[in-house]
């Protein structure tokens, strides 16, 4: 394995940290609210960057979401990335990609993804399939409630997996029979409730809308895909709260010494240290892999707990060596506090997600037989945000 970016991913990397740092600052998140940064969000467009993770890939996209992380940035990028341009390019039909992906580069069209998949959540009637330019897509009718869709209220296409047979299906926002309802989450990240009401759908996968193995191996792609792309945001979260952390306690003086100079400090800082690059090197495995054509399940997976456990302790470490202040709402460091909550939740807790890893591992027959543990219809298992 070999994580050292290529020329085209590290200037792809570069020119994020330049947009992010120049656009992202305290004083415009603070003026966003809840919202999307629109002009930070064109400008990441004009310049090319969502469009550049087709050709620097998966391990393109999570250097250029670290640099998000770092800024807490509010603009769609991973949801654009990862359900939209990366999904639609690996499991599309041809008149699919032809007509989302330069809406998508663009910054015309945002994408988001209902994931993961719920039983009972959604579900898909009346499938039909028609040929076009030789390959067969599929149409559909979902009905269906998500609870929290990230990126929703801006979103114009949305990525949904039926619940039983994992089939991915691509729905227009502004479609009849959808409905978005807002919703406040712990990061300001323009989330909504998501109702489908026999809404008209199209399947992803370009071959059928009937359950189909390709439509199971769309699926655990795009869910590892999600998994270390977040995961990769998650380590830059959790590296600018660490900066934060740092810069403070090395200022700060106490008693007529800098706080840094403290054991105590120290040790909590060398922790957070730890926890962020392992979140980093476990996103960069990951990436690495699925970008190389291997199988990327357990090690998006692996990522997911690192960001959800490792992410944690470090947002909580980042607030408390700000001492007082880091209960300050308003002070920067508490965004980082707020992200890292929101994306530990996102990705799932570390012990739903160390038990589906368990299960992944030990199973001899890798699940459903696609990478997938299906655990959705047991009854321990709880919804969670």
């Amino acid at each position: 394995m070999d994580f050292t970016p290529t020329p085209e991913q590290a200037a792809a990397r570069d020119l994020a940290a330049q947009i992010f740092g120049d656009l992202s600052t305290p004083e415009r998140l603070a003026a966003c609210g809840s919202g999307t940064d629109a002009a930070l969000w064109k400008a990441l467009c004009a310049a090319g960057l969502p469009g550049a993770v087709e050709e620097t890939g998966l391990l393109g996209l999570v250097l250029m979401l670290e640099e998000q992380g770092r800024t807490t940035a509010q603009v769609p990028f991973a949801a654009t990335c990862v359900y939209g341009l990366l999904a639609i390019g690996a499991h599309g039909g041809p008149e699919q990609r032809a007509r989302l992906l330069p809406a998508l580069r663009d910054g015309e069209a945002v994408a988001t993804g209902a994931f993961p998949a719920r039983r009972g959540g959604v579900r898909a009637e009346g499938a039909t399939e028609r040929a076009t330019e030789g390959a067969t897509e599929g149409t559909g009718r979902l009905t269906g409630t998500v609870p929290v869709v990230p990126w929703l209220r801006e979103a114009t296409h949305i990525l949904v997996p039926d619940g039983t047979t994992r089939t991915l299906w691509l729905v227009r926002t502004d479609a009849p029979g959808v409905r978005r309802d807002p919703v406040e989450t712990t990061a300001p990240w323009s989330a909504g409730r998501l109702t489908l009401d026999d809404a008209p759908a199209a399947c992803l996968s370009g071959e059928t809308a009937s359950p189909h193995p390709r439509t199971a191996r769309a699926y655990d792609d795009v869910l590892a895909l999600a998994r270390t792309a977040f995961a990769g945001l998650q380590a830059g979260v959790c590296a600018g709260s660490l900066a934060r952390a740092v810069s403070h306690t090395t200022t700060r003086e106490q008693f007529g010494r800098p706080l840094a100079t403290n054991q105590g400090v120290q040790l909590r800082a060398a922790d957070a240290y730890m926890d962020t690059e392992a979140i980093r090197l476990t996103a960069h495995e990951a990436a690495w892999r699925r970008d190389a054509g291997l199988d990327a399940g357990p090690h998006a997976l692996t990522a997911a707990w690192w960001a959800s456990e490792a992410g944690t302790r470090v947002v909580h470490t980042g607030q408390h060596l700000h001492g007082g202040i880091g209960a300050d709402v308003d002070h920067p460091v508490h965004r980082h506090f707020l992200w890292g909550r929101q994306l530990a939740g996102y990705l799932g807790s570390g012990a739903e997600v160390l038990e589906e890893l368990g299960e992944l591992i030990t199973r001899g027959d890798r699940g459903d037989g696609e990478g997938h543990v299906d655990r959705g219809d047991r009854p321990d298992r709880k919804e969670t945000r």
